[in-house]
């Protein structure tokens, strides 16, 4: 139990990973015979950002709270979207480029809900889980991420 009175998160469900992610075992984990949608999501190291190359990427993250995060966050997810089963891995350490960062699947009796609850999810990964990721440029610096919407902003993107 954690102080709030809940249970510890799933390590299998939820994990912070420095070995590459496979998205098969996250598949099994939420499927169900009421599941008529699993949808799987993965975000990959990307060559650039705001116009800039990018070399690779390295994660950080504290691990404990980061799975006890995103534990509660799949709990906002199944609240607001009626879905069933939720799964997240993440990956930390250096990432080339190509290479999985996070994977997210979502059991759901329909498609509609398990789209949406897997935005919603990669949204507050972003907001709110203790994950930091670091830009490794082409021309040799480096740039922590902070808020992808200031980041956004910024770079003039969306």
């Amino acid at each position: 139990m954690t102080m709030n009175g809940s249970q510890s998160p799933d390590p299998v469900r939820f994990q912070i990973t420095q070995q590459p992610l496979d998205p098969a075992p996250l598949v099994a984990l939420v499927g169900s015979p009421g599941h008529g949608a699993i949808v799987t999501f993965a975000g990959v190291a990307r060559d650039n950002f705001g116009g800039r190359a990018t070399a690779y990427l390295e994660y950080e993250a504290y691990p404990e709270m980061a799975e006890l995060v995103l534990a509660q966050i799949a709990d906002e997810a199944r609240e607001q979207f009626a879905i069933g089963s939720v799964a997240i891995h993440h990956r930390i350490g250096v990432l080339q480029i190509g290479e999985t960062a996070v994977l997210i699947a979502v059991g759901s009796a329909h498609r509609e809900a398990a789209f949406a609850a897997t935005a919603f999810l990669m949204d507050r990964i972003k907001q709110v889980v203790p994950i930091w990721k670091c830009e490794h440029w082409l021309d040799g610096s480096s740039e922590w991420a902070g808020l992808e919407h200031a980041r956004k902003t910024q770079a003039g993107i969306g």
